[in-house]
């Protein structure tokens, strides 16, 4: 008997699933607020913990390449391409949960999920207020320094393709102002978990993590930033692409 097609095998039901996961894990973030003990180390724990359900309820297997670029424990600004909703847990998986990342401010106003995150030490970004986006990138400068990987996804929101789109600059902006070292991480196969403007997951996905060889912002701040941002953003695609093939 033939096995069904990935469309078949499409679940609402897996989604619901881990969508509970995330407000299950929200929940003792908020009280902790409310009684003014949230500390970094219990949400970390509790985004393992959501990362090791989200991956034992899509039963998605992940192989991953260039581990030993962050065997040495420094921090990163991360930037990666952006297919799904599963690449957040994907990504506390593989770089552990010492991990927050920048993401659409509209985000943090949905109830339960928005306050967890904000306490949790996820950054709002605010594309459409420079002098707000400037500051969260201050934050996300901040967070580096005192140890914390911060993941932005420099194509802004998920391709519905899978290929990548055009790059935001904001990211690239703080690399090198900041001289911060930049690891570019290519997700493959998380796409064919849960596809952008999809609601339904596919259990029983192969997903293939490569992480790049680090590009420091240092090396791309002589000379006229235009040309050196460009640059910048040139090679942080390429390492992308060489991890889609």
């Amino acid at each position: 008997m033939p096995n069904p097609s990935p469309v078949s095998r499409k679940s609402l039901r897996l989604s619901l699933h881990n969508i509970f996961e995330t407000f299950l894990i929200s929940w003792p973030t908020v009280v902790d607020a409310f009684a003014g003990r949230v500390t970094k180390e219990a949400c970390d724990a509790r985004l393992a913990s959501w990362a090791a359900e989200c991956m034992k309820n899509a039963r998605y297997e992940i192989d991953v390449v260039g581990r030993e670029r962050v065997a040495n424990h420094e921090t990163f600004l991360v930037m990666s391409n952006h297919q799904s909703l599963y690449d957040i847990p994907i990504l506390f998986s593989v770089l552990g949960s010492n991990l927050r990342m920048i993401t659409k401010t509209e985000l943090f106003t949905v109830p339960v999920f928005g306050p967890a995150m904000r306490e949790a030490g996820f950054i709002a970004i605010d594309r459409s207020n420079r002098e707000r986006a400037l500051k969260s990138l201050e934050i996300a400068k901040q967070k580096i320094a005192d140890g914390t990987h911060v993941w932005i996804a420099p194509e802004g929101t998920r391709s519905k393709t899978g290929e990548l789109l055009p790059f935001k600059k904001g990211g690239f902006n703080l690399a090198m102002e900041a001289g911060l070292r930049v690891l570019p991480v290519t997700l493959r196969g998380t796409r064919d978990i849960l596809a952008a403007k999809d609601a339904r997951s596919i259990p029983d996905a192969k997903v293939r993590v490569t992480l790049h060889a680090p590009l420091d912002g240092r090396d791309y701040s002589d000379g006229p930033v235009k040309q050196g941002r460009e640059r910048f953003m040139k090679d942080v695609r390429a390492a992308l692409e060489s991890g889609l093939r």
